[in-house]
């Protein structure tokens, strides 16, 4: 990569992995929280993300490139710290555990949108950036939702 549009078409592929390695994952995550609320909003976020996802197809349309994902090691580490969570923690710190490492993915996520959103502003590319302005929203309550239910009730 030598281009900020290059680096761009990157980082879209890298987070087209991430959202679809996380849309595979929050399954398992739901079953495994005990939590209403928690399990309410990992149900919630895998409907947003399989919409993210979506969304993202249309970014892809705007640079002309077919919608593929790069590994993302980013994701593939922090997933299997989730996965690693719900084989050795239990009761309170399984839901307490599964939340923070639902909030550091949110927080990956937040970084790539807000990077890609902004690069697509710099490149001219005023729809990839309202599309990515709309994940990176979304991104951004899920993340807020979630230390809500951390407050309130997981952590108690």
């Amino acid at each position: 990569m030598e281009t900020l549009a290059e680096l761009f078409e990157h980082t879209l592929q890298d987070i087209y992995y991430a959202e679809n390695a996380i849309a595979k994952a929050l399954p398992k995550v739901a079953k495994a929280v005990k939590d209403t609320q928690l399990k309410q909003a990992v149900e919630t976020h895998l409907t947003e993300t399989k919409g993210q996802i979506a969304t993202l197809k249309k970014v892809f349309a705007t640079i002309d490139k077919k919608p593929e994902g790069v590994k993302c090691d980013a994701i593939e580490g922090l997933l299997k710290e989730a996965d690693g969570l719900m084989d050795e923690a239990k009761g309170a710190a399984l839901d307490a555990g599964l939340l923070a490492a639902a909030q550091a993915v949110e927080h990956y996520e937040i970084a790539r949108y807000g990077s890609l959103r902004e690069w697509a502003k710099v490149l001219g590319n005023e729809e990839a950036h309202v599309l990515l302005s709309e994940i990176l929203d979304q991104e951004k309550a899920a993340n807020a939702k979630l230390t809500t239910i951390a407050v309130t009730s997981v952590n108690k």
